[in-house]
């Protein structure tokens, strides 16, 4: 049954045109939420998506925005304008992302050495994937601040991904980027913004992987984008509310505590 405080509930979602972001935004439309999907620019994806999105909950409530992540002004004025849509925000979901494809297409068959790597491929993923949420994250939170009330969920990957051969710069860059939520977690503490991680658990099917008839993760397997929705509608409603620095895998999902990681309460190198 789902939570009765996600109606109305205003959440923002990066990359919401497609894959993880677009199933997630999916299933908070269907639980009555108002959305804010963005893509890096302006695209056919990008207006599907908002119509689909439209179709299930109304126009009004639904705002598509085009913004780059990594571009401090870009993502001050996506939070600016869910704000002036529907007055505030309650929910930031980090999803943006890039992967591997921008250093090899043959990544996943034929691992790219780190200095193999363009400094142009390697800079575009990190400034997405760590600086994008830093600077979403840094425009949202005065503002959940100031109601009392946020959640931030940041999208990560699994730990074999964070350290596997040939997945540099994007495996180091979902560690950094759950480090960071650990410690935002604490910065946040006595604020009512809530602050966890989600991941699917695996590889998903999405455009990160190159296209293939036989398209597969490393382990061999390949999750759908769907193991996303039942964490995203916990961790946005009211259920959630202090559970906070924790780390959640969607494909686990039988409640949260079956989706719950171990938490690791000292630092280590994996």
């Amino acid at each position: 049954m789902t939570d009765a405080s996600l109606k109305g509930r205003v959440v923002l979602i990066t990359g919401g045109s497609r894959g993880l972001g677009r199933e997630m935004a999916l299933a908070l439309a269907e639980a009555g939420a108002r959305l804010c999907v963005t893509g890096a620019a302006p695209t056919p994806e990008l207006d599907s998506t908002a119509e689909e999105l439209a179709a299930m909950t109304g126009a009004h409530n639904v705002l598509a925005h085009a913004a780059d992540v990594a571009d401090p002004r870009a993502a001050e004025a996506a939070v600016t304008a869910c704000v002036r849509r529907f007055g505030r925000i309650d929910v930031l979901v980090n999803n943006a992302g890039r992967g591997m494809r921008l250093i090899s297409e043959t990544f996943n068959t034929a691992p790219t050495k780190f200095w193999e790597a363009t400094p142009d491929a390697w800079r575009t993923i990190v400034d997405i994937n760590v600086n994008g949420p830093f600077l979403m994250t840094r425009a949202a939170v005065p503002r959940m601040i100031a109601q009392g009330f946020g959640k931030i969920v940041n999208v990560s990957t699994s730990d074999r991904t964070m350290v596997r051969r040939g997945y540099s710069p994007y495996g180091p860059s979902k560690a950094f980027l759950e480090a960071a939520s650990r410690v935002w977690a604490q910065d946040l503490d006595g604020t009512g913004v809530d602050i966890n991680v989600l991941l699917p658990g695996g590889a998903a099917d999405t455009d990160l992987l190159p296209p293939s008839p036989d398209r597969k993760g490393a382990d061999g397997n390949l999750l759908s984008p769907a193991v996303m929705r039942e964490a995203i509608l916990w961790l946005a409603s009211d259920a959630s509310n202090g559970v906070t620095g924790a780390r959640f895998i969607g494909r686990l999902w039988d409640g949260p505590e079956a989706a719950r990681d171990r938490p690791v309460e000292t630092p280590k190198i994996m």
